[in-house]
């Protein structure tokens, strides 16, 4: 069971959409207890990340129920397409980084939880989406990559900005996952079903189609930053 395959190929696709989407709360965990002494600094960071990690785990494990009701898987699909898009295209999403700085262990502690159950969301849908169903693979994959979050969220940071295709490889497993959402939606089983090769393309487009407006929005932003320096010179 799980040396499968399929296990294996859901639970990769899990962790990558995990560091992939862990930036915005890995910033959040350090603003929140940076006005803490050195010794408690550590041990808020840690405890509060136990907790948003049950918090979390509770929340998909509703979700991976909720994604049982026809049309959810669905509308997830959709949801998901548009989350991998906008990491893609640049916008955040409308997190909001400014998040206060506690002055004590336990308030650092409430502001993770709480600042991480909010915006986890994109997360806790793919993640959902990527399990098919398996709660065993949702806490795998939250053992596997937590601690690779907390402790090097800012080395993943880096290689991001050094190596921009790593976020492409990111929002492509996002994209591969919507569009196993839908192909999984039991409304549209019996189109797919009766009509060989548009499984096919469905993931072809959907995959194709969010890399290929974010290459090309990007690629447009860049061309007009470009022509606006050159201007200016």
């Amino acid at each position: 069971m799980f040396a499968t395959p399929e296990f294996l190929s859901a639970l990769a696709a899990i962790v990558v959409i995990d560091l992939v989407l862990a930036g915005d709360n890995a910033i959040v965990i350090a603003l929140a207890a940076r006005n803490l002494p050195n010794a408690l600094q550590r041990r808020a960071v840690i405890w509060g990340t136990v907790g948003a990690v049950a918090v979390r785990a509770s929340l998909t494990v509703a979700v991976l129920w909720l994604l049982e009701v026809p049309g959810l898987m669905g509308a997830g699909g959709v949801l998901l397409a548009w989350i991998a898009y906008r990491l893609l295209a640049g916008d955040d999403g409308g997190k909001d980084h400014e998040v206060a700085a506690a002055a004590g262990f336990w308030g650092a502690m409430r502001t993770i939880v709480i600042a991480d159950a909010v915006m986890g969301l994109d997360n806790v849908l793919a993640v959902a989406g990527a399990a098919h169903g398996s709660v065993l693979l949702v806490v795998a994959g939250l053992i596997i990559s937590i601690p690779i979050v907390v402790w090097g969220s800012t080395l993943i940071l880096n290689w991001i900005e050094r190596f921009p295709a790593l976020l492409y490889i990111g929002g492509g497993v996002l994209a591969w996952t919507a569009a196993k959402m839908l192909a999984d939606e039991p409304l549209l089983q019996e189109l797919l079903d009766s009509r060989p090769g548009l499984k096919t393309m469905l993931y072809l487009t959907l995959i194709g189609g969010v890399l290929g407006l974010a290459w090309l929005r990007n690629r447009r932003l860049a061309a007009q930053e470009n022509a606006r320096k050159e201007a200016m010179q």
